[in-house]
């Protein structure tokens, strides 16, 4: 198995919550005794992590981010089903089992091509705050769980199922076939995003950086949908455009149930 750094304050304290059993050592910086770090000391010694101190020159050369005085020393984790994996891992039945079972609509993210390990960090992290049921990536040409991304993500990557599809045109069809209604974000679409009922079980489809929906994945969508822009830029990075759009399904569900 290939040994990972998963490093940062956050992230290391979700992972120590969430998944303690991935995590071999738990590295803490020399000379660091505030209460943020005392605090991960004690949540490791809890759950059975051996602890080693480690200069800040040695830590910093271990991980190429900022660190915050703290690394786990973990190994890759495979899908749920293997030993010692990440619970929110999840494997396309697992997600389709979800749509199928859950009582109320379904809310998903769908990010097409997102390769910047910091947006699909903060995609999560987006997620994980309008309570997203899963986010769903294809498994080729997009990022994965990396140190980088578990980092951006603030705890919210141990914990918002995560599925890794090989063929997303095919997931998306399977997703529609259960009644989930797919909306696509783009630019030159007619329709706006606030005209749009957003309470029904839904995807929200995102494009990678610069490329947008690809062709295919266009093609699968319900709706095509646009947020209004009034200033010079055209476009909003893909993770912001996420949360503004994921915020405002979550205010019409709220909306509808008040």
């Amino acid at each position: 198995m290939n040994v990972q750094y998963i490093y940062g304050i956050h992230a290391v304290d979700s992972l120590l919550r969430q998944n303690p059993k991935s995590v071999q050592r738990l590295w803490a910086q020399q000379g660091r005794e505030d209460n943020r770090i005392g605090s991960l000391l004690e949540l490791a010694q809890n759950q059975g992590v051996p602890v080693a101190r480690e200069s800040r020159q040695v830590m910093d050369d271990m991980v190429k981010g900022r660190h915050q005085g703290v690394i786990a020393e973990v190994y890759e984790v495979p899908v749920r089903g293997a030993e010692n994996t990440q619970a929110n891992l999840w494997q396309e039945a697992d997600l389709l089992r979800m749509v199928e079972e859950k009582a109320g609509p379904v809310l998903l993210l769908v990010l097409d091509g997102v390769t910047d390990p910091h947006n699909l960090g903060a995609c999560l992290r987006s997620a994980d705050a309008a309570g997203v049921d899963a986010v769903i990536v294809p498994r080729d040409k997009s990022a994965d769980l990396t140190p980088v991304s578990r980092k951006v993500a603030c705890g919210a990557a141990e914990v918002v199922p995560f599925v890794r599809v090989t063929n997303l045109s095919r997931t998306l069809q399977a997703l529609k076939d259960r009644a989930v209604w797919l909306f696509g974000t783009a630019g030159e679409a007619e329709n706006s995003l606030y005209d749009s009922d957003l309470t029904l079980s839904m995807a929200l489809v995102m494009g990678g950086e610069g490329s947008g929906l690809r062709r295919l994945t266009r093609e699968q969508c319900d709706y095509l949908v646009r947020l209004p822009m009034a200033g010079s830029v055209s476009s909003l990075n893909v993770s912001v455009a996420a949360g503004v759009c994921l915020f405002e399904a979550v205010r019409q569900r709220l909306a509808a149930h008040r």
